[in-house]
C-alpha cells in the first residue's frame, strides 16, 4: 500500500478500503463500522488519504482521522476541543487546546448514535466558518470616496 500517496475521492476510498482489508482482525473490522458510521451521518462527506497513509475525513476540513494501531482504533477530531461531548466518547487527548481522539480498543462498543452527533457538530463547526479564499468585504473606515 501506497504510503506516500495523497489521494482524494474514489483513489482515497480504494486505499481505505485496502486498509481495512489488510488489517484483517477486529481492527478493520472497527475502523470499517466507524467508517461506515462517518459516511452515513454526512453524505457530502470526502474522504481522503493522507500523511504516509491516514484515513481522512473532511467537510470543507478536516472533521476527523482514523488510525490503526496494535491495540486501538484513534479517531482523532480535528476540532475537537470545541465540540460538545455529552456522552463522554472522547477519552483520549483531552490535555489539548485543539483535538479529541476516542480510542477505541479490543471488545468496545461504540455509542453509533453519539458518534454520529459528533461527526454532524464538527461537520456544522467546520461549515459554519467562511471559506478559506473567499474574500469578504472589509471595512476600510473611509468615508465616502
Amino acid at each position: 500500500m501506497p504510503k506516500h500517496e495523497i489521494a482524494q475521492g474514489n483513489r482515497a476510498s480504494e486505499l481505505i478500503a485496502q486498509r481495512i482489508r489488510d488489517l484483517g482482525d477486529w481492527r478493520g473490522e472497527m475502523l470499517a463500522k466507524m467508517r461506515s458510521l462517518i459516511l452515513d451521518a454526512d453524505p457530502e462527506m470526502v474522504e481522503e488519504w493522507k500523511w504516509m497513509g491516514t484515513p481522512v475525513w473532511s467537510h470543507q476540513g478536516i472533521v476527523c482521522t482514523g488510525e490503526s494501531y496494535n491495540k486501538v482504533v484513534k479517531l482523532t477530531f480535528a476540532q475537537g476541543a470545541k465540540l460538545k461531548d455529552p456522552t463522554r466518547l472522547f477519552n483520549s487527548s483531552l490535555e489539548g487546546n485543539v483535538r479529541r481522539a476516542i480510542d477505541i480498543h479490543q471488545g468496545d462498543r461504540v455509542n453509533g448514535r453519539a458518534f454520529q452527533a459528533l461527526v454532524r457538530a464538527a461537520v456544522a463547526l467546520n461549515t459554519s466558518k467562511p471559506q478559506k479564499g473567499k474574500k469578504t468585504a472589509k471595512k476600510t473606515g473611509k468615508k465616502g470616496a
